[in-house]
């Protein structure tokens, strides 16, 4: 939890202007009141996300500020009290993927014990990445029997014309962050097998019509790019023992202008069924490089 040469401590001590002593297995803070409360916090959570079997970067700490610095002053039900980790961790020869926020633990434990949950909220969250992670824990641990990944392919603000090659090819670029997600926690020929198998399915949202899905994980990615029509018709995929996860950020809408999204639509007409959860990620639970968090934090004060 230290860092080599308490390199996390001296991080955090720059951070918040504390002094941290290490004295006989304590730790002892000193500073401002309002800082060492915060910086008992931190502690706390990095202790428990190393007791739930993750790890400790310099990225975690920064998360970890940015949620305790957002809920410092506020009352905390007992209902939102997450842990970090718990059962889930996978490890890879890479790294060892877990929760990294309160938030994301919480999003973690709804997608577990819930049939259909949607991760709302801005890039370098998670939402996507943690999704697609206990998706690959469900199949690796038999809970599952398949993984589906769909996102719809609707450009990013751009034109970029005809796409050479067949389905797959045309289709590729739009799914390479799930493909991305997928080599970071299984080995490159698992994953190519299990393609070519179908115990992992990647193909554009307009192949689920049709389709019960039963005994699988689906995932629908970059959701606010969907049609209200097209929402409806993924929920009513859903079959036995299945998992559904949907995410998207409201504010990346890139549909042509004057369509309603179906993801925006989704979060008024189905925000009373108790069986469906919401998890809405802000820019204090952005877990990337912290200049992102940044960044969004500008565009949304421009806004």
């Amino acid at each position: 939890m230290y860092g080599e040469h308490n390199s996390h401590l001296k991080y955090l001590e720059n951070l918040l202007s504390v002094d941290i002593a290490d004295k006989s297995n304590n730790l002892i803070i000193t500073g401002r009141d309002k800082d060492v409360k915060i910086c008992e916090k931190i502690l706390n959570n990095l202790y428990e996300k190393l007791e739930g079997g993750g790890t400790v970067t310099n990225n975690d700490i920064d998360a970890s500020l940015r949620y305790v610095r957002k809920n410092h002053n506020e009352e905390v039900h007992e209902d939102e009290q997450v842990h970090y980790g718990g059962d889930f961790v996978i490890k890879t020869k890479r790294k060892t993927i877990a929760p990294r926020s309160p938030r994301q633990s919480k999003y973690v434990n709804s997608i577990v014990n819930n049939e259909a949950v949607f991760g709302l909220g801005p890039a370098g969250t998670g939402k996507t990445y943690l999704a697609v992670a206990v998706a690959v824990h469900m199949l690796l641990t038999q809970k599952v029997e398949k993984l589906i990944f769909c996102r719809p392919a609707v450009e990013a603000g751009e034109k970029i014309g005809f796409l050479p090659g067949d389905m797959k090819e045309k289709v590729d670029p739009y799914l390479r962050p799930i493909y991305d997600a997928l080599h970071d926690m299984m080995p490159n020929e698992i994953v190519e097998k299990k393609l070519i198998t179908g115990d992992i399915e990647i193909a554009p949202l307009a192949f689920m019509r049709g389709r019960t899905l039963a005994n699988a994980f689906v995932i629908l990615d970059e959701a606010q790019n969907t049609t209200v029509e097209q929402m409806k018709m993924f929920l009513t995929r859903l079959g036995e023992n299945s998992r559904m996860v949907i995410t998207g950020d409201p504010t990346q809408i890139d549909l042509p202008k004057g369509q309603r999204s179906g993801l925006v639509d989704a979060m008024h007409v189905l925000k009373d069924i108790d069986d469906i959860k919401f998890i809405t990620f802000g820019v204090e639970d952005v877990v990337r490089h912290k200049l992102v968090g940044k960044i969004v934090q500008a565009y949304d004060k421009a806004d």
